[in-house]
């Protein structure tokens, strides 16, 4: 049984410890090199010491145009091969390299790298362990002098030729606040570096070699590419190397991001922030939407159901998605002399009506869900086809026609699939009587067979949904899947899997009014102007505001003067009535003494 890992969370597997165990599996380490002879030695010298069996292992160097050639030195694991690559550039050498070697696992390697002489067995006993792991050392860059190779062969510890040295500091913070990459699975494929790691070659058959089309970034696009196909990325501290001096990146980080950004935008869909664009398109979307037949016997496509759908779908606030028709599409030819009489008359309206659209395509079918085959037992020699370009579309969203999503749906349901994790999305559209869907399920098929429309949920009721799968999470559901056993249920093993409500996600069951772009313009032009208009408005009551409290200043300060005069007020006017009160007194007192 193939082991399964959830996510990209390699914990749960437990790799031997090293000296304890026996290997089985031979490993293909693959050097391309141009010139720097003495680096090369180095790093032939640190692969001859290596405790991984020799019997298992071979190096295939690949001299990439150097002038004067290159030469293998004496000092060099015993299976170790040069063939040489005239067309320039390391993509071209390594796939060169690939074709020629002939391990259960290709281990990449730098020209200017020496390895810990236990690094390449710390790498093979993971790749025991599970056939679809993509395993990454630690590289530390060094500045110290070149020591000779029979002095590299003979160290036990290389940290006392090459220490002080700098850590691959990117690297290492990607793992760190990631949890070892187990929080973050989406950026894993990040950790596909051709300086130190190692993949399954089956694995690697099924991703596709290098892209030679590409200057830089060409590790993580493949990289990439192993996710799409299934793996599992895993850090292993204890494989350790040492590269011999500064990388480029190292040198000049800003101005290699901007070059590689400029292609790798074109081929990774998950690296969002560089597709900010808000309506241009790329070579590999970000979701392809196959719709299909409603899934009912009798019950093929219409013009008007196909037409309600895919408008909705273009006309969303995600323009980075492509739309795939399926259908009988070789039975629509040249139109003959009574068009409203033929039978397949709407496969003619909506070829026609899509024929010069970039973003629809046309299909007799598709499979059955956007996953890799299994890995084969043997891997097929020499093997440098590339991926299948839906391969690298990391999301497909099945939906029957004439369900129309709303124009936030397909955005809403790619964050849910995405910030959780989940492999597949299923969408509850709607239940109906058994007998009203036809019966059987029709072409909709029964639960797991990966297709949309309707099936029978064997309650006398039948259940119309749509799937948002995840590519690489098929594609891993493929890979350990047992016989007999469903593929959904493999993927909820491995990704997780999760219904949703049709209405609340926006879907709806017949077309509404698009905003298109002007629309959304205008909208959003009110917007401003309503806004601008309510910000002068505010404005306008803060300056109010203001005088008013000014005002309540000026009121608050003459009542404070009134209050003083008041008080004044009453100081004179209480004297006043002792003045008088007195006065009284005395002229009653000087009445009284007369009379007596």
């Amino acid at each position: 049984m193939t082991a399964r890992i959830a996510g990209n969370d390699y914990r749960s597997l437990t790799p031997p410890a090293l000296g304890s165990w026996t290997p089985s599996l031979r490993v293909s380490v693959v050097v391309p090199a141009y010139g720097d002879q003495e680096k090369l030695d180095l790093a032939l010298a640190g692969l001859a010491s290596q405790t991984y069996p020799a019997a298992l292992t071979e190096v295939v160097v690949v001299d990439n145009g150097s002038s004067p050639p290159l030469r293998l030195p004496a000092l060099r694991p015993a299976d170790t091969r040069l063939i040489v690559c005239p067309v320039p550039g390391r993509a071209h050498a390594r796939n060169a390299g690939l074709a020629a070697a002939t391990g259960d696992v290709i281990h990449w390697l730098d020209s200017d790298v020496v390895l810990d002489r236990r690094s390449v067995e710390a790498h093979m006993r993971w790749h025991h362990a599970a056939p679809y792991l993509v395993v990454t050392g630690y590289l530390r860059f060094t500045p110290a002098g070149l020591p000779a190779p029979e002095v590299v062969a003979a160290a036990d510890d290389l940290a006392k030729l090459f220490e002080p040295a700098e850590p691959h500091a990117w690297l290492v913070d990607l793992v760190e606040r990631t949890d070892g990459l187990t929080a973050n699975p989406h950026r894993a494929f990040s950790l596909h570096v051709g300086g130190a790691t190692s993949v399954n070659a089956a694995l690697l058959a099924v991703a596709g070699p290098m892209d030679t089309d590409l200057i830089l970034g060409q590790d993580t696009e493949m990289g990439y590419r192993l996710a799409q196909a299934g793996a599992v990325f895993v850090p292993e501290p204890l494989s350790r190397a040492f590269h011999l001096g500064p990388t480029m990146r190292m040198r000049d980080k800003a101005p290699i991001d901007r070059v590689s950004h400029a292609f790798v935008a074109d081929r990774i869909p998950s690296y969002r922030w560089l597709r900010s664009h808000p309506a241009r398109q790329w070579k590999v979307p970000y979701v392809e939407v196959v719709v299909e037949p409603a899934g009912r016997p009798g019950k093929g496509y219409t013009y008007d159901e196909v037409r309600a759908t895919v408008d909705a779908v273009l006309a969303g606030t995600l323009p980075d998605v492509a739309v795939t028709l399926t259908g009988s599409w070789d039975r629509v030819g040249a139109e003959g002399r009574a068009p409203l009489k033929n039978p397949d008359l709407d496969l003619v309206l909506i070829r026609g009506h899509y024929a010069h659209e970039p973003r629809v395509r046309f299909a007799q079918e598709v499979s059955a869900a956007p996953a890799a085959p299994a890995l084969p037992p043997d891997r097929p020699g020499g093997s440098t086809a590339p991926a299948s370009p839906a391969w690298a579309v990391p999301y497909r969203l099945r939906l029957p026609a004439g369900w129309v999503p709303g124009e936030d749906t397909l955005a809403r349901l790619l964050d849910l699939a995405r910030e959780e994790g989940y492999g597949l999305v299923s969408v509850l559209l709607a239940e109906e009587d058994d007998d009203a869907a036809g019966g059987d399920g029709g072409a909709g098929g029964p639960a797991g067979t990966g297709t949309a429309g309707t099936e029978t949920a064997g309650t006398g009721r039948a259940v119309v949904r749509a799937r948002l799968e995840r590519a690489a999470a098929f594609a891993r559901a493929a890979i350990v899947l047992e016989e007999g056993e469903d593929l959904d249920d493999a993927v909820d093993d491995t990704f997780g899997v999760i219904w949703v409500d049709g209405e609340t996600y926006g879907f709806a069951p017949e077309a509404g009014v698009l905003t298109g772009r002007r629309g959304a313009y205008r909208a959003r032009a009110e917007a401003a102007a309503e806004v601008a208009r309510l910000t002068k408005e505010a404005e306008r009551l803060r300056e109010q505001v203001a005088k008013w409290r000014d005002e309540a200043g000026r009121w608050r300060r003459s009542t404070v003067e009134l209050r003083r005069e008041v008080g004044t007020l009453r100081k004179e006017l209480a004297a006043a009535r002792k003045v008088v009160q007195y006065g009284l007194l005395s002229s009653v007192k000087r009445v009284i003494t007369r009379r007596r």
